[in-house]
């Protein structure tokens, strides 16, 4: 391997194990408000099937994005490079404000605008860019919608049902908390297994897209690992700024999620754990009322969400034009 190759891949692991941290928030931050799991029992429970994973449910989602956004004839490791960094700065920056923004979109970002900024626009396959987009768009609308459907399903089921009805939704979780671990594991470290692959395949050290499992072990390793270490300004936005979170908010949150994140994996779809929880606590929380939740937090959110696309393209497209003019 080249040592551009081997940049490019400590940088994806690093854009990995970022995305544990980010996105350890995203899991574990409805059960620890709700008091059903300690902190360090929920990190280490979620690590663990962040780690695992990404070995169960195949590489569907590695597949679109290291071989469906961008020709890989066309690109070459220094958009690769830049790519990554827009993309990690991004996330150092919002993690260190404490906003759960998307890395998913942070990692589309940085691949459109070094990729533009590279190999011009023509390297982008427009069919698989807009499946990308289409699949992070709309995936909050479907988590808020289903979070307030099955929220109102649950409250229609244990109607009349005593207090005592809390000790199942507490303990129900460690279900649906490892569901959506699993679920987030296999599709958010996939995002990284396909950068990966695609920079062995543009390095020319694998002559097709084809993950290799040594690159499905370090992607799952990298984010197991920054999730057991997690991101705690990000939980402290997510379980309690929106409002109260009670046991029955987080079951309902995490099934909700669980289910929508793994939909889209298993159809190959790179969505956005932290638009999907974001908008599931919202949807649950407007089941109950739509004045129960603090809508300021939501907007910050929703606006996070809409500038880290072309914040995270200005940044790569600019580090890919400084790599050219340090090689002149």
């Amino acid at each position: 391997m080249s040592l551009q190759l081997y940049i490019v891949i400590g940088l994806a692991l690093l854009f990995d194990f970022l995305n544990g941290i980010h996105d350890s928030s995203n899991i574990v931050a409805t059960m620890i408000s709700s008091r059903a799991f300690r902190p360090q029992t929920a990190l280490g429970l979620t690590a663990v099937a962040n780690f695992v994973g990404p070995f169960l449910f195949g590489v569907a989602v590695a597949t679109t994005i290291g071989d469906e956004v961008a020709q890989s004839s066309a690109l070459n490791l220094d958009v690769l490079i830049a790519c990554l960094f827009g993309a990690i700065v991004w996330n150092i920056l919002t993690w260190f404000l404490g906003i759960p923004s998307s890395s998913s979109h942070a990692l589309i970002g940085g691949m459109i605008g070094a990729v533009m900024a590279g190999a011009g626009f023509g390297a982008i396959k427009l069919q698989g860019m807009e499946k990308v987009l289409i699949a992070l768009f709309t995936s909050p609308l479907i988590g808020f919608a289903f979070g307030f459907i099955f929220t109102r399903l649950i409250y229609f089921l244990v109607r009349g049902a005593t207090p005592g009805i809390n000790k199942f939704f507490k303990q129900g979780q460690l279900i649906t908390a490892l569901g959506m671990a699993f679920s987030h594991g296999t599709n958010d470290a996939q995002k990284t297994m396909g950068i990966i692959t695609l920079s062995l395949v543009i390095g020319g050290y694998i002559s097709e897209f084809r993950v290799p499992t040594w690159v499905i072990a370090l992607s799952a390793g990298a984010i197991g690992l920054g999730t057991a270490l997690g991101g705690w300004r990000l939980i402290r936005t997510l379980g309690g700024r929106f409002y109260k979170i009670r046991p029955l908010h987080s079951f309902s949150t995490q099934l909700t999620s669980g289910f929508v994140i793994m939909a889209a994996s298993v159809l190959g779809l790179p969505v956005s754990t932290s638009q999907v929880v974001s908008s599931a606590i919202i949807g649950v929380g407007s089941s109950e009322s739509f004045g129960k939740v603090r809508w300021s937090v939501a907007e910050e959110i929703v606006t996070a969400w809409f500038v880290t696309i072309p914040a995270s393209a200005l940044v790569s497209a600019g580090v890919y034009w400084l790599i050219v003019l340090a090689s002149v």
